[in-house]
């Protein structure tokens, strides 16, 4: 994930939230450079798009190396097209360029 330029820093509202130490360690190995809490503010932006409808690629085809067929446990949205895959449709995991498995509708990669 890579963080999206919105505020600056100075211009945010300061908030706290409790997080489990092994949680906050995580969080800071896997944001590197970036920041943990960068990355919570890219997760949460996410999560906000996701649920309001304001969803917005963050792959393109030539992201995805790989994909293999899959069935959806719970409603999934298609990281290239936005659509929705609802539970036990058939979907596609496609494996990103860093090694991410992502969700695909079936007709993302078609064509």
């Amino acid at each position: 994930m890579h963080t999206i330029a919105r505020t600056p820093t100075t211009d945010m509202e300061v908030t706290s939230i409790r997080l489990e130490r092994e949680l906050k360690d995580k969080l800071k190995e896997i944001a590197g450079n970036q920041g943990y809490q960068a990355l919570i503010r890219d997760i949460l932006w996410n999560y906000v798009q996701q649920k309001s409808g304001e969803w917005k690629p963050r792959f393109s085809r030539t992201d995805i190396r790989a994909s293999i067929a899959a069935t959806a446990q719970q409603e999934e949205r298609c990281v290239l097209t936005g659509q929705l895959i609802q539970p036990q449709e058939p979907m596609l995991l496609g494996l990103t360029r860093n090694g991410d498995m992502v969700p695909l509708s079936v007709e993302s990669l078609a064509g």
